[in-house]
C-alpha cells in the first residue's frame, strides 16, 4: 500500500474511532441512562465521570499530530484495555451483543487506527 494510502487509512479509521470515544464521554457525562448502565455493571459513579475525562484526552492524543509518539502509544494501550475491560463487564453481568457489541466494533477501529498509524510513515 502506498504512503498517501496508509494515511488515508489511519485518518479514516482514527477519525471513526475519536468520533465514538468522544460521544461515549459525553453520553457518559451528560446521559441518566449511561450513568444507569454503569451502575448496572457494578461501577461507582465517580469512575464514570474519570473514564470520559480520559477518553478526551486520549481522543486529543490520538488527533493532533504533534503529540510524541509515546503518548499516542500509551492512548492506544489504554484505549485496548478500556474496551477489552468493557467487554468482559457486560459478559460478567450477562449482558448479550447488544451490550458488548460496541466496545467490539471499537476495538476493531482501534486495532485499524493502530496499524496505519504504526505503518504509515
Amino acid at each position: 500500500m502506498s504512503p498517501k494510502g496508509r494515511a488515508v487509512g489511519f485518518w479514516v479509521a482514527t477519525a471513526l474511532f475519536a468520533l465514538h470515544m468522544t460521544f461515549t464521554a459525553y453520553a457518559q457525562l451528560k446521559l441518566p441512562q449511561v450513568a444507569a448502565a454503569f451502575a448496572h455493571l457494578g461501577f461507582p459513579s465517580y469512575f464514570r465521570i474519570e473514564l470520559s475525562w480520559a477518553k478526551l484526552v486520549g481522543v486529543l492524543a490520538l488527533l493532533i499530530p504533534a503529540v510524541p509518539a509515546r503518548m499516542k502509544e500509551w492512548a492506544y494501550a489504554g484505549f485496548a484495555i478500556t474496551l477489552v475491560s468493557a467487554i468482559i463487564a457486560h459478559l460478567a453481568v450477562g449482558d448479550g451483543p447488544e451490550a458488548w457489541g460496541w466496545a467490539v466494533g471499537a476495538g476493531v477501529l482501534l486495532g485499524v487506527s493502530y496499524f496505519f498509524w504504526y505503518r504509515k510513515d
